[in-house]
């Protein structure tokens, strides 16, 4: 029976060795989808902006300041860190007169369903119940990347819309891109001079002038990015 045992003895041994060295070799981490994490690269959430395509807006006269034109086919890829996307609340308020309510509606739907899902101050809808008008409105100026400002002949005549753009010229008045004037419904020789030092998107179909808000507020975080990582 001696050989016997030394046989059985010698495969213990050897069974006992590779669990060991299985015990031993590291296991593969996989997400939820189950792709491996082994070689994965941690990095800070962030949502990619796609190529910026060229707008054309309308100046108003003796304007100091050019727009830069970017070519269509040009390819932009900076990716907007989350921590500075989401240092403020909005990426956009939609500064109007309620009288243009229908039109503003259908500008955050358009902004708000698009692959960047950006995050539209829109008052009717977001403003605190109970507050003061004043405080909501400087507010929400301060609490967005960007300013929109729906320039319409109800706008001029209410004191709040007004209110509201002095409160953006204030906050920073020469951050190019940050403040967006469109004009609709309005000659350009009624465009407030206030304004006068900032291209404006002049309305002539809905459809179009969305987009170049769009692309203006694209242009804009990216720029904002870009300034950031520099002084990082």
């Amino acid at each position: 029976n001696l050989p016997s045992c030394d046989f059985t003895t010698c495969h213990i041994v050897n069974i006992a060795g590779w669990i060991k060295a299985f015990l031993q070799k590291p296991k593969k981490r996989t997400n939820l989808s189950g792709r491996s994490l082994n070689n994965a690269v941690e990095s800070p959430s962030s949502f990619s902006l796609p190529p910026l395509v060229t707008s054309s807006c309308s100046p108003a006269s003796n304007l100091a300041v050019s727009p830069k034109q970017v070519s269509s086919t040009s390819q932009v890829n900076t990716s907007i860190s989350e921590s500075i996307r989401w240092s403020k609340l909005y990426d956009v308020c939609i500064c109007h007169n309620e009288g243009d309510l229908e039109f503003v509606e259908k500008l955050v739907s358009y902004l708000e369903s698009q692959p960047e899902h950006f995050r539209c101050f829109l008052q009717p809808r977001d403003a605190a119940l109970g507050s003061a008008i004043v405080t909501e409105l400087c507010d929400a100026v301060q609490n967005s990347h960007c300013w929109v400002l729906l320039i319409t002949p109800k706008f001029l005549t209410d004191p709040w819309c007004r209110y509201q753009m002095h409160q953006a010229l204030t906050e920073a008045p020469m951050a190019n891109g940050r403040t967006i004037p469109v004009l609709k419904d309005m000659d350009r020789k009624d465009y407030p001079k206030e304004l006068r030092c900032i291209y404006y998107i002049n309305v002539m179909t809905w459809e179009t002038s969305f987009k170049q808000i769009k692309e203006t507020l694209i242009r804009y975080l990216q720029e904002l990015c870009e300034n950031t990582s520099k002084t990082d």
